[in-house]
């Protein structure tokens, strides 16, 4: 150990690290993550992965378990592909940040700015004994193989993929210079993050069509085995375009005399298992198998596989044979059998890291998971303890590693059940808490109030137009990029029953969305009209919902489409959503429900209400954009909402606007329930 501690402090000074860089008391020996690689021939190794599982070498021992985050490259009201925008300011605080949770790996998907490398590089420089390793993704710059008569071979696809890896490996080294191109990080990249590399991953969730096409189309294409990499005989075409990139990715490490674990990306959908229970055909379609692609004795970091599997997708988690076989605190826990049969499968060669999962803090779902864990309608504190119990399960069963999905909140992300209901060239102007995919962060991204979008109305005694005689005492009503808020203030006392009914759409009918509160059984329920329902854009079925034929639908979305085959028939699921959740909003507030969307002040006589700007119909509120009636639903530009109240028959009337916009504000916090992953963190990582 006493050798350990003197090479770390040789390489702290090779790193430029001064004693006022470190701590003022001596690390810890026992819970030092200082990097520490071995020399293999003429390669520094500071992570191997192989049958025996994943080691990154410290200077307190090899770390078995890697517990980490997934970071984007992106902020809201952009688009993915603006990766230039993330000042090198807003990396210091995410990576300051990190640290103080106990996160010890951050991975990325592609090349980000310069800032985050050199960002990454002082803060490691600045907590030496406390580093965050950097798993480093690349993506596919050209991904034209999922479209029809497209493969992996095409010389676009393949040649911009070499490029890129050329690129990155540059990069990580501090030795790229980069011209700028539109969706690009560019740039002089000059910090070099290699001592604390921790391993690549290639590749993207493979498209099951675009993989088979590959597969069958280019099965006699030339192979030749690489020095570092080697595709086995049984491989696949895909396996062997694969293994290829690999080979590439390690020859260019190797030049720089460094060696890591390499591997590609996977998730359930292109998987090697078979799945005799999934209904859908595309979600068991072809397979890819990291057993096939294995590293040869010239390359000592080994690989491992790497997926993105999450607890709700797809169907045969909820029903294949055996996966309840596998238990988590005492239950039956059917993720941890799919894990479980994944790590299986690999084991003879390398270990399996989960790279990705997690479940969203949203108030709509897309989809059902095992115990409990759905995709969506879990509040802030449920989606951090769940993440927080399935790292830990990660760790039970022996995986080396699970990264959360994702660091913060993300607002250019759709969702099967919501992406008819949008715009999809504006869809990041807006945070909508029905589409989840959104709410996946340990950041909230919370949107600032639109400038110029509120009404107030004050009582005559205030200096307003309320009736000194009438109900209403006080009606403000504003927005965000999230949400249409609503506060009614009453004279005498909280209403029976207050009903808010929205007109949008231009047309005879009074009202197209309504929300009843019933503030003695404590029930609130939001209605759709029933022309303007938007399930019926999810599915082909005429009769979408249980009560078609009725004039007003309670708001749903669709989990699952109705299922049909010789032997077996499933009904469509849905999500209620329009069955309002009572409590408070406020972050700060102990009691705070960041699924809560309206509340009840009886000393202040005030009910109110937050709703969804897609649940008041609105494809795209930035612009004031509507969706009509039809399918596929017509597209209506509007002025505003025309809102009008009922407080047990007393009825006041507003019309509601908003200026459009292409930019708003928002801030960041973490979300309640963080200390619980945080915990974890420490726990896994100490």
């Amino acid at each position: 150990m006493r050798a350990r501690l003197v090479q770390g402090l040789a390489l702290l000074l090779a790193l430029g690290v001064t004693a006022s860089g470190c701590t003022t008391t001596p690390p810890d020996p026992s819970t030092s993550w200082f990097p520490d690689p071995r020399a293999v021939g003429d390669l520094r190794v500071l992570a191997e992965s192989d049958a025996e599982g994943f080691r990154l070498h410290t200077s307190s021992g090899d770390k078995t378990f890697l517990p980490g985050v997934n970071l984007g490259s992106t902020l809201p009201t952009l688009q993915p592909g603006e990766v230039g925008t993330i000042e090198a300011s807003h990396y210091r605080t995410w990576l300051r940040q990190m640290g103080e949770l106990g996160i010890r790996v951050v991975r990325v998907y592609t090349l980000l700015p310069p800032g985050f490398y050199a960002e990454l590089k002082a803060y490691n420089e600045a907590n030496p004994v406390q580093p965050i390793y950097l798993v480093q993704g690349a993506y596919l710059p050209d991904e034209s193989y999922v479209e029809p008569g497209g493969t992996l071979y095409d010389a676009p696809v393949d040649e911009a993929f070499s490029a890129e890896l050329r690129d990155l490996s540059a990069a990580v080294h501090g030795d790229l210079e980069r011209p700028r191109r539109p969706g690009r990080a560019w740039g002089t990249y000059d910090a070099d993050v290699s001592p604390w590399l921790a391993s690549w991953i290639l590749g993207v969730e493979w498209d099951p069509r675009g993989t088979r096409r590959t597969d069958r189309w280019h099965a006699d294409a030339p192979y030749e085995p690489g020095r570092y990499f080697v595709a086995d005989p049984e491989a696949t075409a895909t396996e062997r375009w694969i293994a290829t990139h690999m080979e590439e990715l390690a020859a260019l490490e190797a030049e720089r005399g460094v060696s890591v674990p390499v591997a590609m990306v996977n998730w359930p959908t292109t998987d090697p298992l078979d799945h005799p229970t999934e209904p859908l055909l595309d979600e068991d379609l072809v397979g890819i198998d990291a057993l096939h692609v294995l590293p040869t004795d010239a390359w000592p970091g080994g690989t491992f596989a790497s997926f993105h599997a999450y607890p709700y997708y797809p169907d045969f988690l909820r029903d294949e044979e055996g996966l309840d076989e596998v238990t988590w605190d005492g239950e039956p826990d059917r993720y941890g059998g799919y894990l479980a049969r994944l790590r299986d499968h690999f084991a003879p060669a390398m270990p399996l890291l989960v790279t990705e999962f997690g479940v969203p803090a949203s108030l709509g779902s897309a989809h059902l998971g095992t115990r409990g864990r759905g995709q969506g309608g879990h509040s802030e504190r449920d989606a951090m303890r769940h993440d927080a119990e399935m790292m830990r399960m990660m760790e039970s069963l022996g995986l080396g590693g699970g990264f959360v999905f994702i660091w913060a909140d993300e607002w250019f992300k759709r969702t099967w059940n919501t992406m008819e209901h949008q715009d999809p060239e504006r869809r990041q102007l807006w945070h909508d808490p029905l589409t989840n995919e959104q709410w996946f962060g340990m950041v909230a991204t919370d949107p600032e109030p639109l400038v110029d979008a509120a009404v107030e109305r004050l009582a005559v005694e205030e200096g307003g137009d309320l009736p000194a005689d009438g109900a209403y005492e006080y009606l403000y009503v504003w927005a965000d990029a999230s949400w249409v808020h609503v506060d009614v203030k009453l004279r005498e006392r909280v209403p029976a029953r207050l009903r808010v009914e929205a007109d949008v759409v231009p047309g005879p009918e009074r009202a197209d969305f309504r929300v009843t509160v019933d503030t003695e059984p404590r029930e609130a329920l939001l209605e759709v009209r029933r022309e303007l329902d938007p399930v019926r854009l999810d599915t082909s079925v005429e009769d979408y919902v249980p009560d078609h034929e009725q004039g007003w639908h309670p708001y749903r979305l669709l989990l699952n489409r109705a299922f049909s085959e010789p032997g077996e028939e499933r009904a469509a699921e849905h999500q209620e959503v329009g069955r309002l959740v009572e409590g408070t909003w406020d972050p700060a507030d102990p009691a705070y429900d960041s699924l809560a969307t309206w509340r009840v002040d009886e000393e202040r006589r005030t009910v109110s209400l937050r709703i969804p700007w897609s649940m008041l119909g609105f494809a795209d509120p930035s612009a004031r954009l509507a969706l009509g009636e039809g399918k596929p639903a017509e597209r209506v530009t509007v002025d505003g909402i025309d809102l009008r109240f009922d407080a047990d028959g007393e009825v006041l009337e507003q019309t509601f606007s908003w200026p459009t916009w292409n930019r708003t504000g928002y801030t960041e916090r973490f979300k309640a329930g963080v200390d619980v992953l945080s915990e974890a963190f420490h726990d896994l990582a100490p």
